[in-house]
Protein backbone atom coordinates (compact mmCIF):
# COMPACT_ATOMS: atom_id res chain seq x y z
CA UNK A 1 0.00 0.00 0.00
CA UNK A 2 1.15 3.47 -0.94
CA UNK A 3 2.23 6.12 1.89
CA UNK A 4 0.47 9.35 1.92
CA UNK A 5 3.88 11.26 0.60
CA UNK A 6 3.43 8.80 -2.44
CA UNK A 7 0.77 9.48 -3.30
CA UNK A 8 0.85 13.12 -3.14
CA UNK A 9 4.00 12.43 -5.07
CA UNK A 10 1.85 10.54 -7.69
CA UNK A 11 -0.76 13.64 -7.27
CA UNK A 12 2.18 16.38 -8.08
CA UNK A 13 3.31 14.64 -11.02
CA UNK A 14 -0.72 14.14 -12.51
CA UNK A 15 -1.10 17.97 -11.62
CA UNK A 16 2.60 18.95 -13.69
CA UNK A 17 0.95 16.43 -16.66
CA UNK A 18 -2.78 18.40 -16.38
CA UNK A 19 -0.66 21.88 -16.16
CA UNK A 20 1.67 20.99 -19.44
CA UNK A 21 -1.29 19.74 -21.75
CA UNK A 22 -3.57 22.45 -20.43
CA UNK A 23 -1.00 24.87 -21.86
CA UNK A 24 0.14 22.93 -24.84
CA UNK A 25 -3.89 22.73 -26.04
CA UNK A 26 -3.50 26.75 -25.07
CA UNK A 27 -0.57 27.33 -27.55
CA UNK A 28 -2.33 25.38 -30.27
CA UNK A 29 -5.32 27.88 -30.10
CA UNK A 30 -3.06 30.86 -30.23
CA UNK A 31 -1.26 29.13 -33.41
CA UNK A 32 -4.60 28.42 -34.86
CA UNK A 33 -5.96 32.01 -34.42
CA UNK A 34 -8.87 31.38 -32.11
CA UNK A 35 -9.77 33.89 -29.74
CA UNK A 36 -11.27 32.05 -26.64
CA UNK A 37 -9.65 29.74 -24.44
CA UNK A 38 -10.92 25.79 -25.50
CA UNK A 39 -12.99 24.50 -23.64
CA UNK A 40 -11.28 21.20 -23.02
CA UNK A 41 -8.37 23.62 -21.63
CA UNK A 42 -10.92 24.99 -18.87
CA UNK A 43 -12.10 21.45 -18.06
CA UNK A 44 -8.23 20.51 -17.58
CA UNK A 45 -7.51 23.51 -15.50
CA UNK A 46 -10.73 22.21 -13.41
CA UNK A 47 -9.49 18.88 -13.06
CA UNK A 48 -5.88 20.53 -11.90
CA UNK A 49 -7.14 22.80 -9.26
CA UNK A 50 -9.07 19.83 -7.57
CA UNK A 51 -6.04 17.38 -8.15
CA UNK A 52 -3.96 20.87 -6.17
CA UNK A 53 -6.25 20.43 -3.69
CA UNK A 54 -6.15 16.97 -2.89
CA UNK A 55 -2.72 17.41 -2.51
CA UNK A 56 -3.26 20.20 0.38
CA UNK A 57 -5.54 18.08 2.11
CA UNK A 58 -2.77 15.50 1.45
CA UNK A 59 -0.42 17.69 2.94
CA UNK A 60 -2.71 18.43 6.48
CA UNK A 61 -2.72 14.46 7.47
CA UNK A 62 -0.15 13.57 10.40
CA UNK A 63 -0.27 10.19 9.39
CA UNK A 64 2.42 8.38 7.32
CA UNK A 65 0.05 5.59 5.88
Amino acid sequence: MSSISDLTSQLQSISEELADKALEILKQAHRAGESKRPDVERTLTQARRAVEKAINLLGRTNSND
